[in-house]
């Protein structure tokens, strides 16, 4: 009997293990991330928004993964129509102008990024 109740225990560990998620008891691949973070994806276009300013699209493109160009639409708040080039450094996203000065620094929240200008006003850039 003891045997037999070992046995039940053994399966139904292995059962509850497969419930667990991650990766499963048959297949060594891991199960494939819900969706990419901003900063596996940031060539393309952005939306800058800040209070009380009008949004403006940022067009990014990626030579790597780490630093790329930025092409502002017109009509971008404070001085984000001076956009040349945008870099990510530990988590952190970084625009900045011609003479490399920054204009604005941000951070990863959810599928953005949020962040402030030079001069401290809130930033968002999303899709």
């Amino acid at each position: 009997m003891a045997r037999r109740a070992s046995g039940l225990l053994v399966a139904l560990s292995i059962v509850l293990a497969s419930c667990g998620g991650g990766t499963s008891l048959t297949s060594d691949q891991p199960d494939p991330p819900d969706r990419p973070s901003p900063t596996d994806v940031i060539d393309g276009r952005w939306i800058l928004a800040a209070p009380n300013a009008p949004s403006c699209g940022l067009n990014f493109t990626a030579p790597s993964t780490s630093a790329g160009n930025a092409t502002p639409d017109g009509g971008c708040p404070e001085r984000f129509y001076l956009s040349r080039r945008w870099r990510l450094a530990d988590g952190t996203l970084t625009i900045v102008d011609a003479d490399e000065t920054p204009l604005g620094t941000f951070r990863v929240n959810g599928d953005r990024f949020e962040g402030k200008s030079s001069a401290g006003t809130p930033l968002t850039l999303s899709r």
